[in-house]
């Protein structure tokens, strides 16, 4: 049987002591399952572990026993799990945050909640579940948010991108709140630019929080937010059809830097440096802590 992605068999694990080496932390996640690959990030002069490091797993079943098993220690310090992002999405704003409410587009007038709860309860415990309808007309607007009690079910679901719900195809997508966009924005200042924004505008203004429900960005782009919540930005206000959404990674604006911090100079399958030095307080990036 050919074996599943890596990407989905991937975990970053954050806060590690700086006593813990590969061996102990292998031998730590080794108790889900067998792993192909450990590494913990070190800082290419020194080298100093940097606070993290990634392990994967040989299939999907075991990532998921891993998490299911939280919190982990490992060394006496409790560390951060959580599922790695893939190196072309982690550029994207708060692609590396963890949020427990997932938008879902792509929703048609006959898609109820209950399709909604039936597919997405298999990832994990669900709250809420909203559809939204136009104030007026009462008709489904295209998309709607599901809300789980952990942000891990939304960590495995966004990795897959694309879901067929109730015969229709759905694009889903982590739902930041008004305040965790501005910290995902303000957090570019911070030390060595932990999103790599690359210049205040971040590619034409298109991300970030905006004066009202539907500001304009760049290249006619609008960034929308429902109840407070950042999606992302689209080149159609029509969400009834799912061809509309548009989205393009261009959407999201060029990163000018492409890095989290750190060196470039790292190479190998982990981005050279992309889950760099933090100092955002745990707004996102894989330096959640100022320590990294």
């Amino acid at each position: 049987l050919q074996r599943e992605k890596e990407q989905f068999r991937k975990l970053f694990i954050g806060g590690l002591s700086f006593e813990t080496t590969e061996e102990s932390l292998r031998n730590y996640y080794e108790q889900w399952g067998k792993l192909t690959d450990c590494v913990v990030m070190r800082d290419p002069a020194s080298k100093r572990s940097r606070g993290f490091g990634f392990v994967t797993f040989s299939s999907m079943a075991e990532v998921d026993a891993a998490m299911a098993a939280r919190p982990h220690s490992i060394d006496g310090r409790v560390v951060e799990p959580k599922r790695a992002v893939a190196r072309e999405e982690s550029g994207k704003p708060g692609a590396h945050v963890t949020v427990k409410k997932l938008f879902v587009g792509g929703i048609k007038e006959d898609t109820e909640e209950h399709h909604l709860r039936d597919y997405f309860e298999e990832y994990g415990k669900i709250d809420t579940i909203e559809i939204i309808t136009d104030r007026q007309s009462g008709k489904k607007r295209g998309f709607g948010f599901v809300t789980f009690d952990d942000h891990d079910p939304v960590d495995k679901i966004v990795l897959q991108k694309y879901h067929t719900i109730n015969g229709h195809n759905a694009e889903v997508r982590k739902a930041l709140s008004r305040q965790e966009m501005q910290e995902v924005q303000s957090s570019r200042s911070g030390r060595g630019g932990n999103f790599g924004f690359g210049d205040s505008r971040g590619g034409g203004g298109n991300f970030g929080p905006g004066p009202g429900s539907n500001f304009r960005g760049g290249s006619g782009k609008f960034k929308f937010y429902c109840s407070n919540f950042f999606i992302g930005n689209y080149g159609s206000g029509n969400y009834n059809d799912f061809g509309n959404y548009n989205q393009q990674p261009s959407n999201y604006g060029p990163m000018k830097s492409g890095n989290f911090g750190g060196s470039r100079n790292m190479g190998g399958p982990y981005g050279g440096g992309n889950y760099g030095p933090g100092g955002s307080g745990g707004s996102g990036g894989y330096g959640g802590r100022s320590r990294y």
